[in-house]
């Protein structure tokens, strides 16, 4: 049997490329009955997010010639000459494109390495190629066992355990500030979509009430109402930050909002109790020198920045101890792999010699004997082929492991006369 992948991905080709590849989902059903339809195909799954386009197919045998078949199928059948796609696709066969699969799904070949969603819709890509009936052997047990390779590198390594977004990094410093979120209070500063996606964040830290203030109050009235919370009129920022414990803010500005004085009057009515403040608006909303005053926490956007380009180091270096469990778990298909190649030769040999018992049987012509004394020899003569098709039974399945055992099935079929 022959794997093989054709594909693109974030780090082969732009998104305009990847865009005209694409497969819809409600296409996706007729694009794997026409791939499982060129010559040789036995099982196909076609993958395609926003990031990759890959297809993943198993041939009947040793057949190198499909990748062109699947390179000319992508090019026709999105309508685009294959002199225009080529420069952009990779093409892995057998233990490269499993090896690649299981990389795919435990993220580790991902742009953001750990994310979750890949995983997911591995998961769609799959349960859609079973649907249409193009998933049914082998290839369909790899795309299984990639899950729970992706499982192992999940909870055996740290690969998703820190932000990686500008947002969420923001959640994660303000954890180690307060310890907890639980019960904090939010001042959002202006209705744009990171500070949006930070607070959210934020709320499902914990922290439970949400004040949004901005220049147009029915914007504020729609995000606060996106989010459970209250909008505030803007020229009362102050009155409400000083109830706050967090205070996210991101408005086009040209002097600072809060500033040292601000900030000082601040710690007063909070009786010093800390506050973090994150400033992501460029121009920066917030005085820098704020940061010099006890209990105020400020980060701007590089700050943040430079949490997220931590962790994400940290995730690449996890993504190693990722990488052994991915070529783990690829040994261990491959062994079962080559048991497959055996069975047949096993079902072949134990058909051959029952075929002769039987014949031989026959030719003795017992039936001068007793139903009980035909039983009887019935019984022996199973018994005497078992005993001699143990020791070649248990040697064909050790020699799925050798790296010759296809060779020496071979033999072993040509010294039993068993048809090729």
């Amino acid at each position: 049997m022959f794997f093989n992948l054709v594909g693109l991905n974030h780090n082969s080709a732009p998104i305009e490329v990847r865009e005209r590849l694409a497969f819809s989902e409600e296409r996706q059903p007729g694009a794997l009955r026409a791939v499982a339809a060129l010559p040789g195909v036995e099982e196909v799954m076609i993958l395609s997010t926003c990031n990759r386009v890959e297809i993943l197919t198993r041939t009947g045998g040793a057949e190198e010639e499909s990748t062109p078949a699947l390179m000319q199928f992508l090019a026709h059948y999105h309508q685009r000459p294959l002199t225009e796609i080529e420069p952009y696709l990779y093409c892995l066969q057998q233990r490269d494109a499993i090896r690649h699969l299981f990389r795919v799904s435990s993220s580790l070949d991902s742009m953001i390495v750990g994310e979750t969603q890949i995983l997911g819709q591995v998961k769609s890509a799959h349960t859609l190629a079973r649907s249409a009936g193009t998933l049914r052997g082998p290839l369909d047990e790899a795309i299984t066992r990639s899950f729970h390779v992706a499982k192992r590198v999940r909870t055996e390594t740290g690969i998703a355990s820190s932000a990686v977004s500008v947002s969420y990094a923001a959640v994660e410093l303000a954890k180690k500030i307060f310890g907890s979120l639980e019960d904090k209070k939010i001042l959002l500063i202006g209705a744009g979509k990171m500070s949006e996606l930070a607070a959210r964040h934020l709320l499902n830290g914990g922290s439970t009430h949400i004040f949004v203030a901005n220049r147009t109050l029915q914007r504020a009235e729609e995000l606060a109402s996106m989010l459970q919370g209250r909008a505030v009129p803007f020229q009362q920022l102050l009155e409400y930050a000083a109830q706050c414990d967090i205070i996210i803010s991101s408005v086009a500005a040209d002097n600072y909002i809060l500033g040292k004085l601000e900030g000082q009057k601040l710690l007063s009515q909070r009786r010093n109790r800390p506050m973090f403040l994150i400033d992501i608006a460029v121009p920066r909303n917030i005085d820098p020198e704020i940061n010099k005053l006890d209990n105020l926490f400020l980060y701007d956007i590089d700050d943040l920045q430079q949490v997220v380009n931590a962790n994400l180091e940290e995730r690449r270096r996890e993504a190693r101890h990722g990488e052994q469990i991915a070529d783990q778990e690829l040994e261990k298909y491959l062994r079962w792999l080559k048991t497959l190649d055996v069975v047949p030769t096993i079902v072949d040999l134990q058909s051959h010699l029952e075929q002769i018992r039987l014949q031989e049987l026959a030719r003795a012509e017992l039936g001068d004997l007793t139903e009980q004394q035909r039983e009887a020899v019935d019984l022996l003569t199973r018994g005497l082929m078992h005993k001699i098709l143990h020791p070649p039974i248990h040697h064909l399945k050790s020699l799925a492991q050798h790296p010759d055992g296809t060779k020496l099935v071979e033999t072993v079929r040509k010294i039993f006369n068993l048809k090729q």
